[in-house]
């Protein structure tokens, strides 16, 4: 029996790589904060596919919420899939301080103090794997998404800084770091510019949350035990 927590499930992404993971001797903990039916359509869907699921409604942004979150779940926790996360399209300039302290927080402080009240279970069973899902723009930066670019970029280094402090441990801690990917946070273009977006890929399409959900599986795989510190790209040799 493999227990895995998968924060922000009732996202495209979560929501993608819980049904993947799901199967006969999984137990998925399905933590949302808003889109219940979202997510109650997921669960249903992974039982399906023969996984135990439990769902774990926590706001992550809130004082107690990592405290919801570890309460709604049986330590150990073999596997760790951090899918929340917090976007900001517009000039930094006309981003308030909240907005700013919001950002970093969802995306990488939250990941951070996630990681480190279920690391000590791993650390005493001897197993684990941590998988962050970043961002290209974490890895070369992107105008009119400075701050969220900086958030990911931080959640890469902490990625493959605590790879090398738990790996004596036999514990894993990689990153996917999509490009663009077909989800609901697209809906905002309109099809000419989805149509202009595309042609700047070479591979001349936008990722589908089924790649970025394989790319996860992979890392949590037995075949990526050697695999440790590294941030996996799908983003189809687009470089921003």
């Amino acid at each position: 029996m493999t227990t895995t927590l998968i924060t922000g499930s009732s996202g495209d992404i979560g929501a993608a790589i819980a049904t993947a993971l799901a199967g006969e001797g999984q137990t998925l903990y399905l933590h949302y904060h808003r889109g219940e039916r979202r997510v109650q359509d997921v669960r249903d869907q992974c039982e399906a596919q023969g996984a135990k699921t439990v769902l774990v409604p926590a706001n992550l942004q809130t004082a107690e919420g990592i405290e919801t979150l570890v309460a709604g779940t049986r330590l150990p926790v073999d596997h760790i899939v951090l899918a929340n996360g917090q976007a900001y399209y517009g000039l930094f300039t006309d981003m308030d301080d909240l907005e700013l302290l919001d950002l970093f927080a969802l995306n990488l402080t939250v990941p951070m103090r996630i990681i480190k009240r279920f690391l000590p279970a791993m650390i005493s069973q001897k197993y684990g794997r941590v998988v962050a899902i970043s961002s290209l723009w974490g890895e070369v930066g992107a105008a009119y998404e400075v701050a969220y670019s900086a958030a990911k970029g931080g959640l890469n280094q902490f990625v493959q800084a605590l790879a090398k402090e738990v790996a004596p441990s036999n514990i894993t801690v990689n990153g996917v770091s999509p490009g663009v990917v077909a989800t609901k946070m697209m809906d905002t273009f309109d099809e000419e510019d989805m149509r202009l977006l595309a042609e700047t890929i070479p591979a001349g399409r936008l990722a589908t949350v089924n790649e970025v959900a394989s790319a996860c599986q992979y890392l949590l795989s037995p075949e990526a035990g050697y695999v440790n510190g590294h941030i996996l790209s799908i983003n189809g040799a687009w470089g921003g």
